[in-house]
């Protein structure tokens, strides 16, 4: 009920409808455009988050590799170092073994050996069978090139020549992690090694021996530790927030400084499966907000390369995403409370403003109201002296004239009407007497008009009548008597004289057809209920010797049902025309005509002539019904003009067109109740 009094205050009312228009774009574009500042925002502020962890990523990377240059320099300066090559020209092994020991301490070595050319230990007594160092791509390559450095994954047999190494405290217990991939393995025991090999020369610059150490990255904290101090130091991120580096042995954690839920560097747990199908197997670089362990880092990865150009790990940089959430959703909140409150100051003002203004008016509508309902009232005294208020005072003054106008109104219309009355009367008097005159000439027109052409078609038709007739009557009664002397004598011509008699009645059948043509009628009888399909047959019959002498195919398509009310000879006139002018386009090979006949409509019957004659250019079509226009030597241009204005005169339509093929087709529609005026029936 609430809702529907509103809506009806909507569509009477012109202060709700001020107000809608007003509050709605503050309802509904400060809105949108919080949506879109907090939408920006939020964007610009991730798109800042991950082009820092973009740059931590580079940072790291070098430091991760910066690591294997600074120990290959510390083997560097060991294998170029005076002592070393003395005891080594001396084969000094006391002295050798003392150098390496002290290197190994300083340098944070995991294991270091000098080795002769073939990988065996030169000072060290076989420890468990084994005499010989890993051989790899970067021992083979120290060999033939220079000092070389990379990463290797040791297994546990490679693992086993070292004694110095732990493979107990090696070996991780995977953790179920959440959105890790799926798999069997349970436990990771390979170690991933900095392994740098260093050649040592002679005096000839030819290798005598070769420095190999190792530092291994499991459990190596002190190694990501340093990274990440030089990557985060101080300043480096807000407060809350913690940043972490992370080596991967494929997919497992084998040394970090992420911690999971106990304070404990989460070693053993996984990478995400998204995270190790982008990384590990397409071998790209994933930059995005990822759940780490159990909460949410901005993190980068990048794949880590062996020797061999094999992926065998990642490196991984990231820091806590939740300080910088919550400073942005504060930012946020501050922004949404501001815009709160502007709209709902801003509709405060819209509505106090709309009822100081509207007031006014609304005095204005009631008073129109009642003046509509036959009241006489006035608004009033107005406080406001602005627009509104000077509106208001001039439609008081308005509606005072107003009252004074009607009223001389209402004793200028009674004059009127009084005048009108008269006029009106004198008016039907003289348009009854102008209907009768009318009435009589039209009477008077017609007769004329019949008697003339009922004159001129009876002298012309009785003059041929006259000719034709005795000439065939002569015929006939000689050509008895020829057959009657003759007798017998007669049958070898018997057939060219029955032609001849045949002949002769048929002239007299087209005497009577034209006479029938050309006879008057009785006034009433001028214009007839016509069957279309007849007055054609009929036609033809007219122009059977032209059908004959030019060989002419003549096809019926007679279906029409509706009779037509029009003059029989008129439309005989207008086949003809038709007829003849089809039979005489055609001017070389058989000569074909189509006549059709349908119903058009429920009022009108449509008649189409089509031949295949040469048919009429496009330039020339619009002038086939001019008068005294023709294309042919010996016409006169009138029989097309003539049919038109028949046509016409009975409410039809004529029109012509070139067949799709070959001559052109004449279309005619004729009402069955033409509308004709009764000077046009007596023409």
């Amino acid at each position: 009920m609430f809702l529907q009094r509103i809506i009806l205050r909507l569509k009477k009312n012109l202060r709700y409808k001020l107000l809608l228009l007003v509050l709605l774009p503050i309802f509904i574009v400060m809105p949108i455009i919080l949506s879109m500042a907090a939408y920006w925002s939020n964007n610009f502020s991730y798109d800042q988050l991950f082009m820092k962890v973009s740059t931590d990523l580079s940072v790291t990377h070098d430091a991760f590799y910066q690591q294997q240059k600074n120990y290959l320099a510390l083997l560097g300066q060991l294998g170029e170092s005076y002592t070393l090559r003395n005891s080594l020209y001396a084969k000094d092994y006391d002295a050798l073994k003392l150098e390496i020991d002290m290197l190994k301490e300083e340098g944070h070595f995991d294991y270091l050996h000098l080795l002769d050319l073939k990988g065996n230990w030169l000072y060290e007594p076989p420890y468990s069978g084994f005499t010989r160092s890993k051989h790899s791509v970067l021992f083979n390559q120290a060999k033939i090139t220079n000092a070389v450095s990379g990463i290797e994954i040791f297994s546990q047999q490679d693992l086993e020549r070292e004694k110095n190494i732990n493979r107990t405290l090696l070996r991780l217990s995977l953790v179920d992690t959440p959105r890790a991939k799926p798999i069997l393995r349970r436990v990771e025991d390979r170690g991933m090694m900095l392994r740098m090999v260093y050649p040592i020369r002679g005096a000839t610059n030819k290798i005598i021996a070769l420095l190999d150490g190792g530092v291994l990255l499991n459990r190596n904290f002190n190694f990501v530790d340093r990274i990440r101090d030089l990557v985060y130091g101080p300043g480096s991120l807000i407060e809350g927030s913690i940043g972490t580096v992370t080596v991967f042995i494929d997919d497992v954690r084998i040394t970090t400084n992420v911690q999971d839920e106990s304070g404990e560097r989460a070693l053993g747990t996984r990478v995400s499966q998204e995270v190790r199908t982008k990384v590990l197997e397409q071998g790209e670089t994933w930059i995005k907000s990822a759940f780490v362990v159990n909460d949410w880092y901005i993190s980068a990865y990048e794949p880590i390369y062996d020797v061999g150009g094999e992926r065998v790990g990642i490196l991984y940089v990231g820091f806590l995403e939740a300080p910088f959430s919550q400073i942005l959703s504060n930012a946020l909140l501050v922004l949404f409370v501001f815009f709160v409150f502007v709209m709902l100051l801003s509709s405060w003002f819209a509505i106090r403003g709309a009822k100081a203004i509207f007031k006014p008016v609304e005095q204005m509508t009631s008073v129109v109201r009642g003046t509509y309902a036959g009241e006489q009232l006035r608004i009033g005294n107005v406080e406001t002296n602005d627009e509104i208020g000077e509106l208001a005072r001039q439609f008081d003054s308005m509606l005072d004239q107003l009252q004074e106008r009607n009223l001389q109104i209402i004793h200028g219309a009674e004059l009127l009407e009084h005048k009108v009355e008269e006029r009106t009367l004198e008016l039907q008097t003289k348009n009854e007497d102008l209907k009768n005159n009318i009435n009589l000439l039209n009477e008077t027109r017609k007769q004329l008009v019949l008697a003339e052409k009922l004159a001129s078609l009876g002298e012309l038709t009785a003059g041929i009548a006259h000719e034709i007739n005795n000439p065939t009557a002569v015929i006939l009664g000689n050509m008895e008597v020829i057959l009657a002397e003759m007798g017998d004598k007669m049958n070898p011509v018997k057939v060219e004289s029955e032609l001849i008699i045949e002949q002769v009645y048929r002239i007299r059948n087209i005497i009577e057809n034209l006479l029938q043509y050309s006879r008057a009628t009785e006034a009433d009888e001028y214009i007839a209920s016509v069957n279309v399909n007849e007055v054609v047959e009929h036609t033809l019959l007219l122009v059977k010797y032209e059908v004959e002498t030019h060989h002419v195919d003549v096809t019926l398509n007679l279906n029409a049902t509706i009779k037509i009310h029009i003059q029989k000879q008129e439309l005989q006139q207008i086949l003809i025309n038709l007829f003849i002018n089809a039979i005489q386009s055609c001017s070389s090979g058989p000569v074909q005509l189509n006549v059709e006949t349908y119903d058009l409509d429920n009022n009108r019957v449509m008649i189409k002539v089509r031949d295949n004659g040469s048919g009429i250019d496009k330039d020339k079509l619009n002038r086939v019904f001019d008068p005294f226009y023709t294309t042919k030597k010996d016409g006169t241009g009138l029989g097309l003009s003539v049919s038109f204005g028949l046509v016409q005169r009975y409410g039809g339509t004529i029109s012509v067109e070139n067949n799709s093929t070959a001559g052109t087709c004449f279309s005619i529609a004729l009402l069955a109740n033409p509308k004709i005026s009764d000077i046009d029936k007596l023409r």
